[in-house]
């Protein structure tokens, strides 16, 4: 059967009344013995106000020392202290605040040790990153630098309370001046036969009310180069492909040519030769190809009509226009963008998907036009996607990997950005955005 619990509220009102009834008792007797209503009172009030006194002593005692325990403990969570939790031996209102200030300070004690699990996690990446972390507040001192640089740019020493001026003083020339320009950006270090490649990123936040800024100082040499190679040898294979696939037939044919001379056969040896001109002019176009994307001319926008610029799109591929064209002129260099999109929409065409699917559509955005190409082939994987702007990145057996990173190449130098994405119902969607002519002009 458990045990009945008393509130202060029952304790006080159980209290008050033992008291009321014991000095109706003593007046009651005294007023029997004596016979006179005053000294009665006077009796009674003697009796029972100082037992009053101690039994209000004896109840409110370990009240006041609980409440004052609770201020110390309110007290020490204030300061941080989360080690400070009171013994539970009441049945009452104040039991259940003990209980509850128990239950907060267990909370803060698991959240601060999660806390600090979480700090020295993340101190340990940082600590390892080999990116070289710099933190300085709004005086120039530096607050906080990770292993990487403390290593770079004090010989391993800590950094904390130096002045920050005074080390990028020490700094290489290059390195200094991207400190002092404050703008994120590659900058080269070193000799001109062996630069290093930085990359300085800055950050300015508030931290506890004040102004800081974090320096990023990230050595990019080994992934540029490793990036470099990568790149030749793809286009070494891309060459060799187109070379080999060229050669071999010309060389076949050049023989047989000579063997067809020696009989005197002009029909054939004309055959022959008009072959071997062929694969030269595919060749030819294929190093044409490789020539143009490494250099492109920079475009010269000028004023061009919307409904012109598609109509001659039309005579030259098929496809179906979508929406309504922008009342104002596009402001681009119309030979470069009918490449690209000439390009684009024969992508379309070749995704497996119905001719009468590919379509065009323009729409205004503020400051900005996009061309959406779409089609309903077959799509893309991530990885294709991925990949597909990258230069000699090609799926295609005969592809050179160079149709969509020219029309990058083109739409960027415009000012503007490609992007390719997958439709829900499948196929492609191919948007060129660049910006409007009041963006260019200001």
């Amino acid at each position: 059967m458990s045990q009945r619990r008393t509130s202060i509220e029952g304790r006080i009102a159980l209290l008050l009344g033992s008291l009321l009834s014991i000095a109706v008792a003593i007046a009651v007797l005294t007023h029997h013995y004596l016979a006179d209503a005053t000294i009665a009172i006077l009796v009674s009030l003697l009796v029972t106000l100082p037992l009053a006194l101690w039994l209000l002593h004896h109840q409110v005692a370990p009240l006041t020392r609980l409440l004052a325990a609770l201020a110390d403990g309110v007290a020490c969570l204030k300061d941080g202290d989360f080690s400070f939790t009171l013994a539970q031996d009441r049945d009452d209102e104040l039991g259940d605040l003990v209980t509850q200030y128990n239950a907060v300070v267990g909370v803060l004690r698991d959240e601060r040790q999660a806390i600090f699990q979480r700090e020295l996690l993340l101190d340990t990446v940082i600590q390892s990153s080999p990116l070289a972390l710099v933190l300085v507040n709004s005086r120039g001192h530096v607050i906080y630098a990770n292993t990487a640089a403390r290593k770079m740019f004090n010989d391993g020493r800590r950094m904390a309370g130096e002045q920050f001026p005074t080390l990028v003083s020490r700094m290489p020339a290059a390195m200094a001046d991207a400190v002092r320009g404050r703008e994120d950006g590659l900058f080269m270090v070193g000799s001109e036969e062996e630069p290093e490649t930085w990359h300085l990123s800055i950050s300015s936040f508030a931290l506890n009310g004040q102004a800081h800024e974090l320096y990023l100082f990230k050595h990019l040499t080994r992934e540029l180069v490793r990036q470099e190679v990568a790149t030749w040898k793809k286009v070494i294979r891309v060459i060799s492909h187109e070379l080999n696939n060229s050669l071999a037939p010309i060389s076949s044919l050049a023989h047989s040519g000579q063997l067809v001379a020696e009989r005197h056969d002009d029909s054939r040896l004309a055959d022959i030769l008009g072959t071997i001109e062929g694969r030269a002019q595919h060749l030819k176009a294929f190093i044409e190809g490789y020539a143009r994307f490494a250099k492109l001319p920079s475009p010269r926008p000028a004023e061009v009509d919307w409904e012109r610029f598609m109509h001659t799109l039309e005579e030259t591929v098929p496809f179906r226009r979508s929406g309504d064209l922008p009342e104002e002129c596009a402001w681009m260099d119309a030979a470069q963008m009918e490449q690209v999109m000439i390009n684009l929409i024969k992508n379309a065409h070749e995704a497996g998907g119905a001719p009468e699917d590919v379509e065009v559509e323009v729409r205004v955005l503020p400051g900005q036009v996009a061309i959406h190409v779409r089609d309903r082939g077959t799509g893309m994987t991530d990885e294709v996607l991925q990949g597909a702007l990258l230069p000699f990145y090609s799926t295609k057996q005969s592809g050179t990997g160079l149709g969509l990173p020219l029309c990058r190449e083109i739409v960027e130098a415009h000012g503007g950005r490609l992007a390719i994405r997958g439709r829900q119902a499948g196929g492609i969607e191919v948007i060129a955005q660049i910006p409007a002519r009041r963006v260019l002009d200001s």
